[in-house]
C-alpha cells in the first residue's frame, strides 16, 4: 500500500502475498479460501503486535511521515466557514503559518497553525512549515484580532522548528518568539493548542501558551531535534534516537510530565490512514474543552493559563516511603 512507514515493511509483505493469491486463483478458477484465511489471520496478529507497541523510532517516523495530515487538512475536515487570512502587515505573507476565521459546532473561533507541504514544489513554498519572524507576526495579528472580539484561539503545532537563517534573525526571529509567547499567556479568550505532528523547539512554543494543550497519539513534542540535541549531547548526529529515547518527546511522556493535558486517539497506523477518523477524534476533544473554558471568565482564563505553565517542570525529587 501507499504510504507504508519503514516499520510496516513485514505488513506490506503480507499484504502482497494475500493478494498476489487471490489473483492467482480467480485467474486459474482454484479455490485458496482456506490459505487467504490463514495468512489474513497472520496478518492480523503482526499488525496488533507492531502497533501495541510502537516505539520511539517509530512515533518519529511517524510524525514526520511526508502523507501525515497538515493543518489545512484538518481545519477543511473539523470546521466550517473558514476565511484564511493573510499577512503580518509589515512584511509579508508567510506561507509556512496559516490561519483565519471559521466556526466550530456554530461557534466562531480563530485558527492558527503550521502548515507543511504535499509535496517537494509546495515544501519549499510553505518553507517545509518552518516559519520566518513574519509568520509568527501573521498568528499574533490574527490571535490578537480574536481577543478584540473574544473569540476563541485554536492553534495546530506541526513544526520542526523556526526557520534558522540569517535572513529570519535580521528581522529579528527571536522577539517575535518571544513576543508571541508573552502576549498569548495575556489573552482573556480561550485558548486551546493541539500538536498535531512534530513540535520542535520555540517554532512550536510560539503557537503553544494555552489553557489546554493536546497532542495526538503520535506525535512528538521537544525542546530541539533529536538530530540537534545528539550533535550538543554526544558530538554525533547519528547518535538521535538515543537522545530522543533521553528527552521524553512522546505524547506519553510528556503528559506523564504534566505538559501536555490530553492525548488525542489516532487510527491504528498513524492519523494519515484515516484523515475523518482522526478529524472527528479531533473536533470531539476540542469541543470538550473549549465547553470547559467558555464558562470561565478572562481573569479565571489568564489565571488558568498562569497556572499551567507556572506547574511545568515541578519534579519530586526525594520520596519518601
Amino acid at each position: 500500500m501507499a504510504g507504508d512507514l519503514p516499520f510496516e515493511q513485514p505488513l506490506a509483505e503480507l499484504r502482497a502475498k494475500i493478494e498476489e493469491l487471490r489473483r492467482f486463483g480467480s485467474d486459474k478458477n482454484i479455490d485458496f479460501t482456506e490459505e487467504i484465511m490463514r495468512l489474513e489471520e497472520r496478518y492480523a496478529r503482526l499488525e496488533e503486535e507492531i502497533y501495541t507497541e510502537i516505539s520511539v523510532q517509530q512515533k518519529l517516523q511517524i510524525a514526520r511521515f511526508p502523507m501525515r495530515p497538515t493543518t489545512l487538512d484538518y481545519i477543511q475536515n473539523v470546521f466550517t466557514d473558514f476565511l484564511e487570512l493573510h499577512g503580518d502587515r509589515l512584511y509579508r505573507d508567510d506561507l509556512a503559518i496559516v490561519g483565519g476565521l471559521a466556526k466550530l459546532n456554530g461557534v466562531p473561533v480563530t485558527v492558527v497553525g503550521h502548515q507543511k507541504g504535499k509535496d517537494t514544489k509546495d515544501n519549499i513554498a510553505r518553507n517545509f512549515g518552518m516559519p520566518h519572524p513574519e509568520g509568527f507576526r501573521k498568528a499574533l495579528r490574527l490571535m490578537q484580532q480574536a481577543d478584540k472580539f473574544k473569540r476563541p484561539i485554536i492553534t495546530f503545532i506541526d513544526t520542526s522548528g523556526a526557520y534558522p537563517g540569517g535572513a529570519a534573525e535580521e528581522r529579528g526571529q527571536a522577539e517575535a518568539i518571544a513576543r508571541n509567547l508573552r502576549e498569548m499567556a495575556s489573552f482573556k479568550v480561550p485558548i486551546i493548542c493541539v500538536v498535531i505532528g512534530e513540535g520542535g523547539s520555540g517554532g512550536a512554543l510560539a503557537l503553544g501558551v494555552g489553557n489546554r494543550v493536546l497532542m495526538l497519539e503520535h506525535a512528538i513534542y521537544s525542546v530541539i531535534s533529536p538530530e540537534g540535541a545528539a550533535s550538543i549531547l554526544f558530538k554525533d548526529s547519528t547518535k538521535a534516537l538515543q537522545a530522543a529515547e533521553t528527552m521524553k518527546i512522546t505524547a506519553q511522556d510528556i503528559l506523564k510530565l504534566g505538559v501536555i493535558d490530553e492525548i488525542i486517539p489516532e487510527p491504528k497506523g498513524g492519523a494519515h490512514r484515516n484523515l475523518e477518523e482522526q478529524s472527528r477524534n479531533i473536533k470531539e476533544m476540542l469541543w470538550k474543552h473549549l465547553e470547559e473554558l467558555v464558562a470561565l471568565s478572562a481573569d479565571e482564563l489568564r489565571e488558568d493559563r498562569y497556572r499551567k505553565f507556572r506547574s511545568i517542570g515541578e519534579v519530586a525529587l526525594y520520596q519518601n516511603g
